[in-house]
């Protein structure tokens, strides 16, 4: 059977450093922190007081007042990013055969918010089951794949995956396959999460999971540096609309980058900490180069997963060395959650449009908040600073991994 091409023909971002693509890629390149002190809920009783919150989004500019009380604000911030890679792509085009065109979604927590409410009233009523019949609905983690179909009427594949923060990179290689088998002609593709509250913050800081700088919020988040303590909550959505080439081509669909390969892998090590030399990692990598008929010195670009944890940093980047070699010295390595947080379920497709947006402008994000080197970590090209880089990047891996051991490598090239 002869695969088919897939291609990136549409893009859409709603982050904590911009709603839309546009404000996305200009705080990127731009190193703009998102992080700030919270403010969906009171942090006096809280370790950690501060994470990656969208700013200034009204629900009121999307949704009308009925629509937007039965959606979860995971789902809000799926939905708007949608519509903007949907409309990127051209494909509200109603000649579109709608019937081959699928959504697969990533999310690790889904309507968390939703849930806590219910909770809390429920214990507030004093145990008496007066539950709102949108609670499962605004709840469970497919519902945004379902509310995207419905709208623009998407009859293709149409499913969940759920890797914690690996969920949306699994979905991105799920729709590659789909796609290459001949399942699909287009798959709009990505993720969303909205876990800034009372009990996803907490929950994360008992795992002593979340940096706790309070006293300087924007510079919390530390990827590579030796200060490093823990990863900011991000939260938002990325969606890539990924198309088969031919059919692209035809319809004269702008192009970004083609998609080429990726790698899943298991680390079956242990539930939350990643295996120390970075085997998952590195396996999955090379899966991605293999696959995609490239070899490992053509890598030029990885985003990697670099949370800003002490034993994920470390891991991470062990496993680059352990399989580039000296190559691994010649690669642009990044972490845009640097600047973003980090988006959790979300976080593998907003990663994954940043990686292929460095292919499309060969430009190369930044990893900021650099202060001390770390001894311990091999010394590579971080990308450290506060700008962009310009560089050549014709091949570039995204990198994205969650507790359970899970890790994908997604693998894109200049076309």
């Amino acid at each position: 059977m002869e695969l088919k091409r897939v291609v990136v023909t549409g893009l859409g971002a709603l982050t904590p450093v911009g709603i839309g693509l546009s404000e996305y890629w200009k705080s990127l390149t731009n190193g703009v922190s998102g992080a700030s002190l919270i403010t969906r809920f009171d942090t006096e009783q809280f370790k950690c007081k501060i994470a990656c919150e969208v700013k200034g989004f009204d629900t009121a500019n999307y949704f009308d007042r009925k629509e937007g009380r039965t959606l979860d604000l995971f789902t809000q911030y799926g939905m708007v990013a949608a519509d903007e890679a949907i409309a990127d792509a051209g494909m509200l085009d109603e000649t579109i055969d709608r019937s081959r065109i699928g959504v697969i979604w990533g999310s690790g927590m889904g309507g968390v918010r939703s849930f806590q409410d219910e909770a809390m009233d429920f214990q507030k009523g004093g145990g008496v089951p007066r539950f709102s019949p949108f609670l499962v609905p605004r709840t469970i983690t497919d519902i945004c794949a379902g509310y995207i179909s419905i709208k623009h009427r998407l009859q293709g594949p149409n499913y969940v995956t759920t890797a914690a923060c690996a969920s949306s990179g699994v979905a991105i290689a799920n729709a590659f396959d789909n796609i290459r088998l001949g399942k699909a002609t287009a798959i709009v593709v990505g993720g969303s999460e909205a876990a800034i509250t009372e009990m996803g913050i907490g929950g994360f800081a008992s795992m002593r999971a979340l940096s706790t700088r309070n006293d300087d919020p924007q510079t919390a988040s530390r990827p590579f540096d030796k200060e490093r303590d823990g990863f900011v909550m991000g939260e938002g959505a990325g969606v890539l609309v990924l198309e088969e080439y031919e059919h692209a081509k035809a319809r004269g669909a702008h192009i970004y980058a083609e998609m080429t390969g990726y790698g899943l892998t298991a680390d079956a090590y242990h539930i939350t900490a990643p295996h120390p030399d970075g085997a998952g990692a590195m396996e999955a990598m090379r899966i991605a180069v293999e696959e995609s008929g490239m070899r490992l010195e053509d890598v030029d670009h990885i985003n990697t997963h670099g949370t800003s944890t002490p034993m994920g940093d470390k891991a991470e980047t062990t496993g680059i060395v352990n399989l580039f070699g000296d190559h691994a010295q010649h690669i642009a390595i990044n972490s845009t959650k640097s600047m973003t947080g980090h988006m959790m379920g979300a976080a593998g497709a907003a990663e994954a449009i940043a990686a292929v947006l460095a292919i499309h402008h060969d430009m190369v994000p930044p990893t900021i908040n650099h202060f001390t080197d770390d001894p311990d970590l091999p010394a590579l090209d971080y990308t450290f600073g506060s700008k962009a880089v310009s560089r050549h990047v014709g091949f570039a891996l995204s990198n994205a991994f969650g507790f359970g051991g899970h890790n994908v490598s997604l693998a894109f090239r200049k076309i």
